[in-house]
């Protein structure tokens, strides 16, 4: 009785252990690899959270229409890995951004490189980086 009360507090364990990895979406779950995008505009937020930095940005398009872009990162631990600083995108900074779109065509695409207002060129730490490299 005790092993096995010992077997299952053990594997209930893992089980909370492997939760935030269920939780985890792949890349091809969200975004199409085959629909690649890039748009220039002003950062309006900042997200530096786990498991992934977003940011957004707004867009105008040839006609004057605004939209808002939702994009993904790599985790802070991820962006720290590849050069980035909390303080490396600001809200007001013009900033092009190339990436994925999302499947479902919403205003959500997966960052794969950012053009800083400096100049410089940063990957964004994403799972399509793993994909293409």
């Amino acid at each position: 009785m005790r092993a096995q009360l010992s077997v299952l507090a053990a594997g209930f364990g893992m089980f909370l252990a492997a939760m935030p990895a269920l939780a985890h979406h792949s890349f091809e779950a969200e975004y199409d690899s085959n629909k690649p995008m890039k748009v220039t505009g002003t950062v309006t937020k900042v997200e530096w959270t786990n498991p992934h930095a977003r940011f957004y940005v707004e867009v105008k398009d040839e006609n004057g229409k605004v939209a808002n872009w939702n994009f993904e990162l790599g985790s802070p631990n991820v962006l720290i890995r590849q050069g980035w600083r909390r303080s490396s995108l600001k809200e007001g900074d013009q900033v092009t951004v190339e990436g994925y779109l999302a499947k479902d065509g919403s205003n959500l695409a997966n960052a794969r490189r950012v053009t800083l207002p400096d100049g410089r060129r940063v990957f964004a730490g994403s799972a399509a980086e793993a994909n293409q490299q």
